[in-house]
């Protein structure tokens, strides 16, 4: 069965003052009808930017996708013009934004956002799509709704806010929702009520998620595989059950034990030493050589491809099969 997404060979390059630096390198994964992939890695390692490029949303002039495809149910959106990929946007791939109070307009009220979607691809009239915003606010569990609807961004809470770019996303049932940190910022209880909408609703419209986070716990709950990145490249790839129980790759492992996974009751938290490279000044051979506890000369020289792992996994470490988990 074809998959519903497919990026392909993904390089994405931005122009500084200093030189290109390349954001997102060489990267290849696929979201299959109906499930949640995750892609996780500490902050700079591409994974939002690969999120925004599958939209296309990438800022014109210093950024720009250099390689690669990016193929959405059959069509590759890269080829795509622009009245072709607003049909797109919003009907069939919803997004929700990292930070909803930077997303949301703050001079529209949350009724004349999510009424804005629905009058574009669905041709509604203006009093239709906003009592169709009252349904949607109420469906991912707006208080007082009718009240709501004709607030501003600014007069809601954190996890209101949030809700609404929910809302926003899935107002036109998309088959893909890209959730970029659906849960940056938010307090314990609203993230896992924020989760559980999610999981709700993408069993109830049949659709699929590509989920964007660092927060492992987040992944176990949501996730049927997920993808590994470091410093722009991807460096492991697996279900989700056998990547946390055996990680190949030693950034898996790191990230696992900073996150308490691998340790025992009473065990103190272990972090991975040194900082992801700048993009300026990038190691030679395995990017994550400098911070890794096993490795070998050849790794300090030479870049690791990734490479079959067992039947169902890939790893870019050249001790991914040797070294115990």
């Amino acid at each position: 069965m074809t998959a519903l997404l497919a990026i392909e060979n993904l390089t994405v390059e931005f122009t500084t003052t200093r030189g290109v630096v390349r954001a997102v390198e060489n990267l290849s994964l696929t979201v299959e009808r109906g499930e949640t992939l995750a892609v996780v890695g500490e902050s700079g390692s591409g994974k939002s930017t690969a999120a925004l490029a599958v939209l296309r949303l990438i800022a014109a002039g210093s950024g720009r996708i250099a390689a690669g495809r990016i193929v959405f149910e059959g069509t590759d959106l890269l080829t795509l013009p622009q009245d072709r990929l607003q049909q797109i946007r919003g009907a069939r791939i919803g997004m929700i934004f990292q930070d909803p109070m930077m997303a949301l307009n703050p001079v529209y009220t949350v009724g004349a956002q999510i009424a804005e979607t629905l009058i574009a691809h669905q041709g509604m009239s203006r009093r239709a799509a906003l009592e169709r915003g009252v349904e949607l606010l109420r469906r991912v569990r707006v208080p007082a709704p009718e009240r709501r609807i004709a607030e501003y961004p600014h007069n809601l809470s954190g996890g209101m806010r949030q809700r609404v770019m929910i809302a926003m996303a899935l107002a036109c049932r998309p088959s893909l929702l890209i959730a970029d940190e659906p849960t940056t910022a938010l307090d314990v209880t609203v993230q896992a009520q924020v989760l559980s909408l999610i999981n709700e609703l993408k069993s109830e419209f049949g659709m699929a998620v590509l989920l964007i986070t660092h927060d492992l716990g987040v992944v176990w709950e949501m996730a049927q595989r997920v993808v590994v990145m470091y410093a722009g490249r991807k460096v492991e790839e697996g279900p989700s059950e056998r990547l946390f129980v055996r990680p190949a790759h030693p950034y898996t492992r790191g990230l696992l034990r900073a996150a308490k996974w691998e340790e025992g009751e009473g065990q103190r938290l272990t972090e991975i030493p040194g900082t992801v490279p700048s993009p300026f000044d990038m190691p030679a051979g395995c990017a994550f050589a400098p911070r890794c506890g096993v490795a070998v000369a050849r790794c300090r020289g030479e870049s690791p491809a990734l490479g079959r792992v067992g039947t169902q996994r890939e790893a870019a470490c050249f001790l991914a099969e040797s070294e115990p988990a």
